[in-house]
């Protein structure tokens, strides 16, 4: 079916549930499918950097951290995937990965945001939803 999918993670309980159903979907797949797990760090800017004495570093770091249960599961279950970590606006940024990389699927999860948090906030799966190429699954 899908031979090659991108997973968004970010330690959230949704992603938690997303990274299950993509267990599912490899573990049911007559033939090997390539997975790559992404997690999308905002850019630390200079502001943040001088004021709150943030490094660069330490956000990707923190970033490694928040998806550990996201690939534990993933190893648990021996399913064989690569990871990536990039910053940058969340939504857009996945959606062109998996238009660049020629993805059959992503998968995401939502937060399950009201009407007026989207509007306030944004929600990265509708991001991704409107840029991505391919088919996304939602899982909520």
């Amino acid at each position: 079916m899908y031979e090659k999918i991108l997973l968004a993670v970010d330690g959230s309980e949704h992603s938690l549930r997303a990274t299950e159903e993509v267990i599912k979907m490899c573990q049911a797949s007559t033939h090997p499918v390539q997975l790559e797990v992404i997690n999308a760090l905002q850019e630390v800017r200079n502001s943040e950097i001088v004021l709150q004495q943030v490094k660069p570093d330490d956000v990707y770091r923190d970033g490694e951290l928040r998806i550990q249960h996201n690939e534990e599961k993933l190893r648990n279950a021996n399913i064989p995937y690569t990871r990536t970590i990039e910053r940058g606006e969340a939504g857009k940024m996945i959606a062109e990965k998996a238009n660049n990389g020629l993805f059959d699927l992503v998968v995401i999860g939502t937060r399950g945001l009201n009407g007026f948090q989207k509007l306030v906030v944004g929600s990265v799966s509708t991001e991704v939803i409107k840029r991505a190429k391919c088919p996304v699954l939602v899982v909520k």
